[in-house]
């Protein structure tokens, strides 16, 4: 009994640590882990150009290569593809940028792809470390979730993966933001406001023709509606594509205004149009409110 004392307060002295960003610097380093070379980029996209200004660093990495996401393109030239679009986005961002060579709709959670996460967090050196849900609705979101929750702890452990150091500090796990009510509904405990970078957002995320042509046009895997090469057409083109994914983050802030509020003070908070969530994950380093802003510091009211 008393061995189970000890050890459950090593996991208690862990999880609840104060945080301390030894970088020498006190920039932030930030790594995201989306399902496909999008997901990141979608749910992040604000919140990282608004690191980036302030010097710190930010990682995208996309855990499958994208290779079935398209109406008519597939395998190794729509990876190249995707790739190239993810690289392009992340220069509008200011931020960097990684695809792993697992096929779309094929990720696993397998011992292989844990240790890659593992070592990929430990080489950024990361303080947060974001990804989705585990009860999203795509087999690659889901299983990208558990991979970034079975690397927490694991990153502190120094016999795993020993050929990458391990970290002396365990991040900060955030989820990104959802819809999904079961088995329990996304609830951010930070809620950023993106109005003064939603027209970087928008600039880096028309970069992804490949999905503005295929899936996010026609909601389908069956048709394409090509991007207009007519500067008027294509101009139009555009426009169209910022009032629909502006309409997202418009959402986000609507749908929780209270929160905005909350870490904005009323003025300010009620009238944030657009704006990115994040859930603090259980695994990890748990942050106070003060830890937060530390890590999101965006909040002067």
């Amino acid at each position: 009994m008393k061995k189970i004392a000890i050890l459950l307060s090593l996991i208690v002295s862990v999880s609840t640590q104060s945080l301390s960003f030894d970088a020498g610097d006190g920039k932030l380093r930030i790594i995201v882990f989306g399902a496909h070379p999008d997901d990141c980029e979608l749910k992040a996209g604000g919140v990282a150009a608004m690191w980036a200004q302030k010097g710190h660093q930010v990682k995208f990495v996309s855990t499958t290569n994208g290779d079935i996401g398209h109406a008519v393109m597939a395998g190794g030239q729509l990876a190249k593809r995707r790739t190239r679009e993810v690289k392009e986005v992340a220069e509008v961002l200011g931020i960097t940028s990684h695809v792993m060579d697992n096929h779309d709709g094929e990720l696993m959670p397998t011992l292989e792809n844990r240790k890659a996460l593992v070592r990929l967090i430990r080489d950024w050196k990361a303080d947060i470390v974001m990804g989705h849900r585990p009860n999203d609705y795509h087999p690659d979101h889901r299983y990208a979730g558990v991979l970034m929750q079975d690397a927490a702890f694991m990153v502190t452990v120094s016999n795993f993966a020993p050929d990458t150091p391990y970290l002396t500090q365990n991040p900060v796990f955030l989820y990104l933001s959802d819809g999904f009510q079961k088995p329990n509904p996304f609830s951010p405990n930070v809620v950023v406001g993106i109005d003064d970078v939603i027209e970087q957002k928008i600039d880096a995320l028309w970069k992804f023709e490949s999905q503005i042509e295929s899936f996010w046009a026609t909601q389908n895997f069956e048709t394409v509606i090509p991007v207009p090469t007519d500067p008027a057409q294509r101009g139009a083109r555009k426009h169209e594509f910022s009032q629909a994914f502006g309409q997202r983050t418009q959402a986000t802030a609507d749908r929780f205004r209270e929160k905005l509020i909350e870490l904005y003070g009323k003025e300010k908070g009620g009238k944030i149009k657009h704006a990115e969530a994040f859930e603090v994950c259980e695994y990890g380093t748990q942050p106070s409110q003060a830890d937060l802003k530390k890590l999101f510091p965006f909040f002067e009211k």
